[in-house]
């Protein structure tokens, strides 16, 4: 039994959102979400302000299925969640070159963390999921012996994402970070087996 796509008005309703959540992942990147208004967002779509929320409740909806859009876009750029530690250095190239989606996370994710706010369920979830998705590629490379196994898989995993977000942070303060590098040293100098 074949799936077939959406027909109707429910097809349009659903490309009409689609194409509202890429122009506003667009526009978000290049004028800040703070500096951008649903009305730009609107304009750019062809459609009136009010047709907005019809798809979403607000901005910060937006910015939530706006996250979501870049981490689609990562996972088809072979990002982070395709090949685990093997794609840190892809995905702080990818960023390094987004910086507009780059600053949009790090303020979304910092202010996220009020259980109350929008995204704090999406934050919540993409960690989880990080942290498992990393936790399980090192306890594979424990079981073949090329890292360390004096420390629990989880807790290595938690230790690359925080370095990996401060190591972000930083090089949106100061474009000379080389946030690649410093995530393969890290791992390196971190994930090393003890010497014998």
């Amino acid at each position: 039994m074949s799936i077939s796509k959406p027909r109707g008005p429910y097809a349009k309703g659903a490309e009409r959102r689609e194409q509202i959540v890429r122009t506003a992942t667009d526009v978000f990147a290049t004028e800040g979400f703070e500096g951008t208004a649903l009305k730009r967002v609107a304009e750019l779509v062809g459609v009136k302000e009010a047709t907005l929320f019809h798809y979403f409740t607000g901005k910060q909806e937006l910015l939530t299925a706006v996250l979501a859009e870049r981490d689609r876009r990562s996972r088809e750029a072979g990002g982070m969640g395709d090949a685990g530690l093997s794609s840190l250095a892809v995905v702080a190239e990818r960023n390094r070159r987004e910086p507009g989606l780059t600053t949009l996370y790090a303020v979304a994710s910092a202010t996220a963390n009020d259980p109350g706010h929008d995204s704090h369920g999406y934050f919540q979830d993409r960690y989880a999921q990080l942290v498992e998705e990393l936790r399980q590629d090192i306890a594979h490379r424990q079981g073949a012996g090329s890292v360390r196994t004096d420390v629990a898989p989880d807790i290595l995993a938690r230790l690359v994402i925080a370095a990996f977000d401060g190591l972000q942070l930083q090089w949106l303060y100061d474009k000379d970070v080389d946030m690649a590098d410093g995530l393969t040293q890290l791992v390196d100098v971190l994930l090393a087996p003890p010497a014998a």
